[in-house]
């Protein structure tokens, strides 16, 4: 387990729900990736990340499924992307990605509470 924090302290985290509305190939990642445009509402907008979960899913299972990303994050170069959120999962048994994600559809934008 990591460090304890303050509540305030996970505040200051802000994990946002998104739309995958665009999802594409990424054969310059060190590792598998895609690269993936995610809606987070007028608010936020479309945002790019780039993660590393091919074992578990295609680019066509992606554009349509809702995901968790943390939005306030400094934008990080990876190789050609500029990723503009970090993509949430867990890792399964074997060490491949499995996105975090909502139960039942929620508006793009939402913070987690």
């Amino acid at each position: 387990m990591s460090q304890e924090i303050s509540y305030a302290d996970f505040e200051k985290v802000d994990i946002r729900v998104g739309t995958i509305v665009e999802a594409e190939p990424f054969p310059e990642a060190r590792k598998p990736a895609f690269k993936l445009k995610i809606d987070f509402g007028t608010e936020i907008g479309i945002k790019k990340s780039s993660a590393q979960i091919t074992v578990h899913y295609t680019l066509e299972s992606l554009v349509g499924r809702q995901v968790l990303a943390v939005v306030n994050f400094p934008p990080r170069q990876i190789g050609p992307v500029r990723s503009e959120v970090l993509t949430l999962g867990f890792a399964d048994a074997n060490g491949d990605i499995v996105l975090a994600a909502v139960e039942q559809p929620v508006p793009n934008g939402q913070k987690m509470c």
